[in-house]
């Protein structure tokens, strides 16, 4: 692993704990900020640091959203930074565990959680800890935050918080970056400038990829409401073509309604880029009749033709229509991925990046992206629940096809059934 000098505030980050540190008093630490600023890889190092020259013997918590992101967003790059500079791992999986020792020093013991939902604060009690590490704190139910700082029982112990921002009404922002002297907590808000890894030229790049509210968060890391177009970014210039080219790939994505409308959406590939060649739009309280499965069905096949359409994404909770689909046995029906706000990031990435545009016969679509808001004033990000069928139909299809990495971009790569 190469190494490059510190940025002064991930030196601080680093060394806040050091008894010859004017910071050394505080009981957390709290970065905040952009993504990609470099907060999460130093806090993380510094953590175990903190951990062996403190601690021998000693069991400690490193919590994410799910075990699996914390896995790969922090774990595994902190195994290799770990290994370089001479510590031992020792990672057990069957009990989501890593053994960690520095140098001369003495074994810890580092149990990997999930904080995904209310019922993620069951799996931490009963722990006693001496130090507990959040990466994407705000993507955690305030429950099983509480829950794992109230396991901090050894003396000594200290608290490790890292997220980007979300809406300013959150709980950690209100609770604790607001609060923070009351909690004695040390607070480092992280621009991209302050990760010396990253160029210029990336920092840019990853500054075209959002606008918006998502431009304001994850670029320049302020909390902020969402308000306004859900996709701003969204222009009939750079997203709305005319000519069919040559698709080489297809998949339908479907919002299902009966009373609602019935959203569904063509999609073709050509050369990386994902084309909305056409679709179907009914609204039942326009038109006056409600359809059955049966007859939106025959609405799918008449929009698939004779394409050979690989599956049909369709809304997770319209269970009577995925298994029609399947009893007709000429297309394979899979369950959109479905949450919603990082699936409107994804399809705000799908846009900024050009990976996805749409054909000028999709008028539903194109009046949906000038109609589709933010709640105002929300508590929580949330859009309103109008002129969202073929908003939602799309964030299916970007959700469950287009492949998010780690670092923000969108790939056009289709996961076959």
């Amino acid at each position: 692993m190469k190494f490059q000098a510190f940025s002064e505030k991930q030196r601080l980050a680093l060394t806040w704990w050091c008894p010859q540190s004017p910071y050394c008093e505080y009981d957390a630490i709290i970065c905040d900020g952009a993504v990609r600023s470099g907060k999460t890889c130093v806090l993380s190092f510094a953590f175990v640091l903190w951990a062996s020259v403190e601690f021998s013997g000693q069991s400690f918590a490193l919590c994410g959203k799910t075990r699996s992101a914390l896995t790969r967003n922090l774990v595994e790059p902190l195994k290799e930074l770990l290994g370089s500079i001479g510590f031992e791992v020792v990672e057990k999986p069957g009990e989501h565990l890593l053994l960690i020792r520095m140098p001369s020093g003495g074994w810890n013991r580092f149990y990997l959680f999930g904080g995904k939902d209310e019922g993620a604060a069951s799996l931490i009690q009963g722990m006693t800890l001496a130090g507990v590490f959040f990466d994407e704190v705000a993507l955690m139910p305030k429950s099983f935050v509480d829950q794992a700082l109230a396991r901090c029982s050894v003396n000594g112990s200290r608290f490790w918080f890292n997220c980007n921002p979300e809406n300013p009404y959150h709980w950690f922002y209100t609770e604790w970056i607001q609060k923070r002297e009351e909690k004695r907590a040390y607070y480092l808000h992280f621009t991209m400038e302050d990760n010396p890894a990253l160029s210029p030229d990336i920092r840019a790049r990853y500054a075209h990829l959002y606008s918006g509210v998502f431009y304001r968060r994850y670029v320049l890391g302020e909390w902020v409401h969402a308000d306004g177009l859900v996709y701003p970014m969204f222009s009939k210039e750079q997203h709305v073509y005319q000519t069919h080219p040559r698709y080489e790939r297809y998949y339908i994505s479907v919002d299902y309604g009966t009373v609602n409308p019935c959203s569904m959406g063509l999609w073709g590939l050509c050369r990386g880029r994902w084309y909305r060649m056409r679709e179907c739009y009914y609204a039942s309280r326009r038109e006056g009749v409600q359809k059955t499965d049966e007859q939106y069905y025959r609405m799918l096949e008449t929009l698939a033709g004779t394409l050979p359409v690989e599956a049909v994404i369709v809304d997770p909770s319209a269970a009577s229509f995925l298994a029609c689909i399947r009893e007709h046995g000429r297309f394979t029906a899979l369950p959109a991925k479905n949450d919603v706000l990082s699936g409107i990031r994804a399809v705000c990435g799908a846009l900024q990046d050009g990976r996805i545009c749409i054909h000028e016969s999709c008028t539903d679509t194109l009046r949906e992206f000038g109609q589709y808001v933010w709640q105002s004033g929300a508590l929580q990000d949330a859009p309103k629940k109008e002129h969202d069928h073929a908003m939602d139909d799309i964030r299916y299809f970007v959700s469950t096809i287009l492949q998010q990495p780690n670092d923000g971009f969108f790939v056009a790569s289709a996961a076959r059934s």
